[in-house]
């Protein structure tokens, strides 16, 4: 016959209240080295997004610059072929055998020339809208190189502090682990529904001076024995932690030590 063990049923209210604000702590010690790294790690998470952005900038400018140079090549290559045109009418010119073939020539030489003042002025506008891109293309390339630096003084930076508590938050971890295994799942699932939603991250309070140590609302005298009788868990109606007495709430665990 297997060896009993403890069930959630068998877990008296007032062990899962102490497990609970026990839980409460580990998390918050945990919440006080998050703290310590600051806004580091999104730091570190926004820079790391901006370079992305910036070498996919790189990346449209070079592709810019180099549909800029390929088009400045095509209209030289219509303006030799517009030249080649009008050699080419000239000397049919001298061989015309009136007046009206000349001045069909004619039309045709100024038609090409129109076309190469054209081309000419879309090579300006081209070279204009590259010489802008290449500048682009050097601030962002510096931009690109000033932001790698930070984040790598950044990185150094985050790395520095998660190698000082790293030991330690691994630690904090496991013993919430140990904690929560003792708790019912649905009693899990409040309490980290109930820290997210806390300003200060606390889903267990103790009553201090007649009030919830959350919000300091006021609690009734009645409810107060309530509380201090752990029978039932009890929730603050204001705010809606979970409220222990001061005495339970002034013990520590032996585990936490």
């Amino acid at each position: 016959m297997a060896t009993e063990t403890k069930t959630d049923k068998e877990i008296t209210v007032e062990e899962k209240l102490k497990a609970l604000y026990e839980l409460q702590k580990v998390d918050s010690k945990i919440d006080e080295i998050k703290i310590l790294r600051g806004d580091l790690p999104l730091e570190v998470q926004d820079m790391e997004d901006e370079i992305v952005g910036l070498s996919t900038r790189l990346v449209n400018f070079e592709k810019e610059i180099a549909e800029l140079n390929t088009a400045i090549k095509g209209k030289k290559v219509e303006i030799d072929e517009a030249n080649i045109k009008i050699e080419r009418y000239k000397e049919q010119q001298n061989n015309v055998r009136n007046n009206r073939e000349y001045d069909n020539l004619s039309k045709e030489i100024e038609y090409q020339a129109l076309e190469i003042e054209l081309c000419e002025k879309r090579i300006r506008e081209f070279n204009a809208s590259l010489e802008n891109k290449k500048i682009e293309l050097d601030n962002t390339s510096v931009q690109l190189s000033e932001r790698k630096l930070d984040l790598e003084q950044k990185k150094g930076e985050l790395e520095e502090i998660v190698s000082e508590t790293k030991q330690e938050e691994e630690k904090l971890r496991e013993h919430a682990k140990k904690i929560e295994a003792r708790i019912e799942p649905r009693l899990i699932t409040a309490f980290k529904r109930i820290r997210k939603n806390a300003r200060n991250g606390l889903a267990v309070v103790s009553v201090q001076r007649d009030a919830c140590g959350g919000c300091f609302n006021k609690i009734p005298a009645q409810r107060q024995l309530d509380i201090r009788s752990r029978k039932k868990i009890i929730v603050c109606e204001y705010c809606g932690r979970i409220l222990v007495d001061p005495d339970l709430g002034g013990q520590d665990s032996s585990e936490t030590k």
